[in-house]
């Protein structure tokens, strides 16, 4: 069981000053599910090394067990800090790939190329594709066979409207989640914000939000147990 975790290598909060990248706890919450199902794991971003971190969440009130877990392993650190370059990535060696959020994803890899090709193999060879919070925002450019775009008729969720008005930043983004997934015909919904959120269609699972992280992994692993 092979699984490709596709970063950010994108670190500027918009024109704010301020930083941005992944969130901690949509990597680790996923990483450690899949690990300790016995999932082999690389890792990737379009740059490759290291991905920025988004400071928020290292915050105390973003901490869980996973973060806490993640604090103390020195091993998946150094592993993170040297994660492949995309265009050197092969779908064909993976069985499912998953995406953590964090806002960087919506300035860099919902415009990659080598991110929306991949992401296209994943679908078109009946495998498993996992995204949470504002990662679902990266299947903006993302195509079928026939052209349609990926979510187009799909039950999805990702982080929500409500939820990026709450971290005041619906003004900073290059666009809203939620919007885009309605604007490409998605069949959108979403939970109560910051509470477990997840949805499958088929072979495409998204998760509302940081909270979702970990019931995604869960359904990655069911969904790669059937296929």
């Amino acid at each position: 069981m092979k699984v490709l975790m596709v970063l950010t290598s994108h670190s500027e909060l918009g024109n704010t000053g301020k930083k941005t990248g992944f969130w901690v706890e949509e990597f680790a919450a996923p990483y450690y599910v899949l690990a300790d199902a016995g999932a082999e794991i690389t890792l990737a971003s379009p740059k490759g090394g290291q991905p920025p971190i988004d400071p928020k969440s290292e915050d105390p009130d973003a901490q869980t067990a996973a973060t806490r877990r993640f604090d103390q392993d020195k091993a998946l650190k150094e592993r993170l800090a040297n994660t492949l370059p995309l265009n050197s990535v092969n779908e064909m060696h993976y069985d499912a790939v998953f995406y953590p959020g964090g806002h960087g994803p919506l300035w860099d890899l919902a415009n990659d190329t080598d991110s929306i090709a991949l992401i296209e193999n994943f679908y078109a060879h009946h495998k498993p594709v996992a995204l949470v919070c504002h990662a679902p925002g990266v299947l903006m450019k993302v195509k079928r066979t026939d052209g349609s775009a990926l979510v187009k008729d799909k039950a999805v969720t990702g982080f929500s409207n409500t939820e990026e008005e709450a971290v005041q930043l619906t003004a900073i983004v290059p666009f809203l989640v939620e919007d885009e997934l309605k604007k490409l015909g998605g069949v959108y919904s979403k939970g109560p914000d910051w509470q477990s959120y997840v949805k499958q269609d088929g072979l495409l699972i998204t998760g509302q939000n940081p909270a979702s992280s970990e019931e995604a992994a869960k359904l990655l692993l069911k969904a790669l147990a059937k296929s």
